[in-house]
């Protein structure tokens, strides 16, 4: 099922994704979207910068019932209905639409861009018995090792998250099956440093996948 679940993940360019499964559609950190998207069922969002915590993306895929979950800081900025919204921290658990979701540590180290905070997340979402982390803007991090994913959705551009090279001992921490590289070839890191990061880990799939519309 692992392997079955990758052609529903749409990688949209930067730390944005949807996902499509069991008629329902999720995003992670919509931003830049082409107008004439799938509407969103779900959306979570890692934490308030304008780069995945963006009003005028959440309001393009979203419908009337979509719920969005996200840090409180970053629901300040979106304005949404309240009933519509779920504040959440590090640790929490919770179950949205039938789907668990685990929130997770997400940091830098040694960097001020993204500072140790519980406003600060990664996601590990259940979908269909399969667990697809988003680890969101992070460095490499000891609460990594604790995780238990299938799907791994990294950040490999380096400045404000890991580099290849620590994404790749991310990849060795995590042990997924599948790991896809993200937040690159936009605002930080080459297109290049997706197959660079590919020939450096030996404990996954790696499936770089084509940035859509």
């Amino acid at each position: 099922m692992v392997e079955g679940l990758l052609p529903e993940i749409h990688w949209l360019g930067h730390a944005t994704f949807r996902i499509e499964i069991d008629h329902k559609v999720l995003y992670f950190d919509p931003w830049e979207i082409k107008p004439g998207a799938p509407k969103a069922d779900l959306i979570l969002i890692t934490h308030a910068h304008h780069d995945h915590c963006s009003a005028e993306d959440v309001e393009r895929v979203a419908k009337p019932d979509t719920i969005v979950v996200a840090p409180r800081p970053c629901l300040d900025k979106l304005g949404r209905d309240p009933e519509r919204v779920r504040a959440v921290k590090v640790g929490d658990r919770l179950t949205v639409l039938g789907l668990e979701v685990q929130v997770v540590a997400a940091y830098n180290v040694g960097k001020s861009f993204h500072p140790e905070s519980p406003d600060s997340v990664g996601y590990i979402v259940t979908l269909d018995g399969v667990r697809v982390y988003h680890a969101g803007d992070t460095d490499l991090i000891p609460e990594m090792a604790g995780l238990a994913v299938d799907v791994a959705l990294l950040p490999i551009g380096g400045t404000y998250t890991m580099n290849v090279q620590e994404a790749a001992a991310a990849v060795h921490r995590l042990k997924p099956r599948i790991v896809v590289p993200m937040h690159y070839g936009r605002v930080v890191g080459e297109l290049d440093d997706a197959h660079r990061f590919a020939e450096l880990v030996e404990d996954a799939e790696v499936a770089v996948l084509p940035e859509e519309d």
